[in-house]
Parts: structure tokens; sequence; C-alpha cells
């Protein structure tokens, strides 16, 4: 007899052959034993999962001469025959080939005839997402209402693609993907049964390229084998595979605990150059540093480990590496995965990883204190020690003399990064006038209602302080809301906009910091003839430019004086220290 491969030869035959999949074993044995089986079923779920293997498991036990039972006795003519594939009532209709209306006709007009020497003729329909829609809406009818003797059995890797209206006649089972130790399981049992000897090792490494699917699984074990010859060797299942050794994936890991991007871009290269491919590289690497994080975190799971080991090194180097620098790092191996789907460079991705593992926080645990630290902490503490004597000593000498008059704490002036226009704010003081600034300030809440939230929010602390013809100058609190609105041209054509529609004249804003506002006032005042602007006033009393009198005029200070001529009366308020 011609070399069956494994997937072949050791395809399961009965439920409790079946690797996993609980879920659907359980509730199709149930319904098989009670007599509550249905006329459709539907199995989803990743390649080589064992939906058409169970499907057929699922047929014989239907058709199995000793039923009900909730496995095949696979002895029966009706189980072998079934087996075999010479059953005439069991069709297997692949649609990926024979998808078009015509076939799926064929089909309909063969279903209201009786199964010749079965109970049940059943229709395993594989890759059923393939079919047109023309062979859905003639599948449709007949999947609703079917003949007692029809079961209906859909397998399909991608669900999503088949109506609604299909998938609702039917009970659908999700098929998982295999666990890793589920896989070596099984391959332990297939190769102990061919009378092959193993490497566990090699054996991980080929369930972890499996990627869940049982089938791809003992497809590379059956490759492994032929090329290993006598014994299987971990070095075999790496070639074959495609993966890395875990000697590679430690040497690297401990180039970038020790910061020596140098030799992780060397190790890096010369994977590439054996043929890795780099977006394969970045899933094992997450792999791994999820195997540091197990054996860090939970030492005692050590069957859960994919690609790193117990070894008393990989102990060592995860004893190094501390739990929030591998969140870190597979948190970037996670987003360079993703995006090398949109680029051909995936190498150059890989290479910009390795370098922003390095540069993120520092991964080893904290080194002891030096001693020169040491001395420079105690000098600090002696220091801080005798700044708080001072404190005390001086809140004594202030309650032995409360006669003192407190001085008041000058306010630190920060230091602003926003370049202030003073010339254009000394050219809107030189023509201010109170109506323009009565303007602006009388339609300021309504400026500030019909902005959007976020540029309402810059002028939250904000303050119009003087205004011309056809400028205002605009005083915020904090230099960095002033930065903002300045650097904000949406901002700034929203707030013209809006302002000119309330006041019917165009305003252009000048932006200034608190204190820089402050300076510039006073600098104006005083270099700009106070003093015959105020002698003017007592000339003339009746002059209605000056809302005050002469006799005001002359009494007030000068600098209040000028505030009020600039801004109104109304607007300014004068406090006696």
């Amino acid at each position: 007899m011609a070399y069956q491969a494994f997937y072949r030869a050791y395809r399961p035959q009965s439920f409790s052959e079946m690797t996993g999949q609980t879920h659907v074993k359980q509730t199709l044995q149930n319904a098989l034993l009670y007599g509550k089986t249905t006329h459709a079923y539907l199995f989803s779920g990743p390649r080589g999962t064992g939906k058409t293997s169970a499907a057929k498991i699922f047929t014989k036990a239907l058709n199995c001469e000793r039923a009900p039972v909730s496995e095949p006795c696979n002895e029966c003519p009706s189980c072998i025959s079934i087996s075999e594939g010479s059953n005439t009532d069991v069709i297997e209709f692949d649609a990926a080939s024979n998808s078009r209306v015509e076939e799926m006709r064929d089909i309909i007009e063969r279903v209201r005839f009786s199964p010749a020497n079965s109970r049940f003729k059943v229709y395993i329909i594989d890759e059923v997402h393939m079919l047109s829609n023309s062979a859905f809406n003639a599948l449709l009818k007949t999947l609703e209402e079917p003949p007692e003797h029809a079961v209906f059995i859909l397998a399909t890797t991608e669900p999503h693609k088949l109506p609604l209206t299909i998938i609702s006649r039917c009970q659908r089972f999700d098929f998982k993907r295999h666990a890793p130790v589920d896989i070596v399981k099984r391959m332990i049992e297939v190769l102990e049964d061919a009378g092959i000897p193993y490497n566990e090792q090699a054996l991980k490494i080929i369930a972890q390229a499996a990627a869940g699917g049982m089938r791809d699984a003992l497809s590379l074990l059956d490759q492994v084998v032929s090329f290993s010859g006598d014994e299987m060797q971990e070095e075999d299942a790496l070639l074959v595979t495609g993966s890395i050794s875990q000697d590679t994936f430690y040497h690297i890991a401990g180039a970038l605990v020790d910061k020596d991007i140098a030799q992780a871009l060397s190790l890096l290269e010369k994977l590439v150059q054996d043929g890795k491919d780099p977006v394969r590289l970045v899933e094992d690497f997450v792999t791994f540093f999820r195997d540091l994080l197990l054996i860090k975190t939970a030492p005692g799971l050590e069957a859960m480990l994919e690609l790193a080991s117990a070894e008393p090194h990989f102990v060592e180097l995860a004893d190094r590496l501390e739990a929030s620098a591998l969140y870190d790092w597979i948190s970037i191996l996670t987003k360079t995965q993703q995006e090398m789907r949109f680029s051909n460079h995936t190498k150059i991705y890989m290479e910009t990883a390795l370098l922003q593992m390095v540069q993120a926080a520092p991964a080893v645990h904290a080194a002891a204190p030096q001693p020169e630290l040491e001395a420079k902490i105690s000098a600090l503490e002696s220091m801080v020690h005798e700044l708080q004597q001072q404190l005390k000593n001086g809140a004594a000498a202030q309650v032995a003399a409360p006669a003192a008059e407190p001085q008041k704490r000058a306010r630190p002036k920060s230091q602003s990064r926003f370049s202030v226009p003073v010339g254009r704010i000394q050219e809107v003081l030189k023509h201010a006038t109170k109506d323009d600034i009565n303007a602006v300030k009388t339609n300021w809440a309504s400026v500030l209602g019909n902005l959007q939230r976020s540029h309402a929010a810059l002028l939250n602390d904000a303050e119009p302080v003087a205004a011309s013809a056809n400028a205002f100058v605009l005083k915020f609190k904090y230099d960095i809301h002033c930065q903002m609105a300045s650097d904000n041209q949406t901002f700034a054509a929203a707030f013209n906009q809006l302002l000119q529609q309330y006041t019917g004249k165009s305003y252009d804003p000048v932006f200034v910091p608190d204190e820089n506002w402050l300076k510039i006032r006073e600098d104006f005042i005083k270099t700009n003839g106070l003093k015959q602007q105020t002698d003017e006033s007592e000339e003339s009393e009746s002059n209605d430019d000056n809302p005050f009198g002469a006799g005001a005029a002359a009494e007030e200070d000068p600098f209040i004086a000028e505030a009020e001529r600039l801004f109104g009366k109304d607007f300014v308020e004068v406090h006696d220290d």
C-alpha cells in the first residue's frame, strides 16, 4: 500500500479520538444519544481544527446500525463504507470547485429520493462560503424544509461570508484553534504508534509553527521525520519550520538587556540572511517575551511555555528583567507587527523595534547604591535638616515680634517663551478709545458663546484690555494659553469673524501675557506725556472728552487718569495698599 501522510493515516474515526473541541463533541453526542438531531448544521472555524472529521464521525453515528449511539462502532457495514468513502447515501460536495447554481440544483433534485442503504442521506458541503449567491438562493428553500431523511452539514473557514438566511437555519458550532499542548500530545501519540523516536522540544517548535491547526502540525511533523532520518533533532524542526532556536532568542534578549544594539542588530541580520521572515520573527519575539513574563510571574506554569524553557539561564534572564520592561517590549513589537502589514520594508520595522526596545525604560533591576551616591544623599539630607531648623528659628522670631509688618512675597516671574508684539500693542494704546473697548467688552460674552468649545476654552482666563479702531489687546493669564491662541490660525479666523459680526467692525486681536501687559502699560504711561495731558485737563473743565472734570484730573494720580482715559472709568478699580 502506498505511503499515507500522517494527517490522512491518523484522521480521527470517533469523537474520543478528536483532540479538543469538547463543546462540539458533547453537544453532538447528547443529540445522537437522545434522538435530538436536526436537519442542518454549520461547522465553522480555522483550518485544520477538525470540522470535516467531526462531520464524518457524526454521519457515521447517525447511520450506525447500533444507533442511537454517542460513538460510531466503526465495525458495521455502514460505518465502514462511510469511512472508505463508498457509501452512496453520504455525498461530499466541494463548494470551492462546484460553486455554480447548476451543481446546487442537481443536488436539490436528488434530495427528495430516499437513501438506498442508510437511515439518513447526509450532504457534507465543504468550503460552503464559496457558493455563488444564486446557489445559496437555490439551497435556501430546501435547507428550510428538507425531507425527513436528509441532513445537511456545512463546513466553512469564513462564516461571515454566508448569508444570514442560511446561518439562521442551521445549528452553528464554532471550532477553536488547538492549544500547543494538545498538538504536542497528539503528535506524541502518532509517533509512538508509528514507532518513531522523537524530541519533545522539536515537537514544541512544530506546534508553535502550526498556529493551532492539527492538520498543519501533522504535515510539518511528516516533513521533519522525513528530513531527520533516524533521529529527530531540534535543529531539524527549526530548519523545516523556519523558526529560530532558543539560544538565538536568549542572545538577542541579552543584548537588549545590556543595551548592546550592535550585537542585537547583527543577530537579526544573520537571521534575515538565513531566510527568516521578519514578520514571523516579530511574532516569535512576542511569544518569547511572553514566556519570560510567565517565568518571572508564575514559575509553576512551565507547561504553558512555548519558545522558552524553565532552564536556569532563562530563569536568570527573567530575573534580570523588570515586568514593566517586558510589557513595554511586547507593546512595541505588537505595534510593529501591525505596521508591517502595510509595508514591503519589514526588516526596517524590525530593526526600528529593536532600537526602541533598547531606548525604552531601564530593563534591569536597579543596582545597589554606590558609595559616592550615598555620600551625596547624606549631604543633601544634612542640608535639608539645617534648612528645617532655620525655618523653625525664623517662625519663632516672627512670633516674638508680632508688631513687625509682614513683607509681601513677590510673585516669581516665569520665563515666557512667547514673543510679545510690543510695537503693535503700543500702536493700539496710542489710538485707543473708550468706545472701541466698550464695543469689544459688550459683545465678549456673545462671541465666546458661539465659538467652538475647544476655542472658547483658550479664552477662559483672557480679557480685552485696550482697543483702537482696528485692533484690540487681549490679555491672557497664562503664557501657554497665549502661545496656543497665537499659533492656532483656525481659532484666529473664527474669532475675528464672530467679533466683526457682533461689533460691526473688524478688530485684529493682539495677544499678550498678563505679566508682559503690566510692564508695557506702565512704560507707555510714563513715556507718553501724562503731565501735559493733566495740565490741559485743568484748563478745560468743560471738556466732554474728560468725564471726570478738571479738579478731579488735577488731584488724581496721573497713572490712574491715563488708565481711565484708555480703558474707561467703568473698567478701572483703584485699591489702596
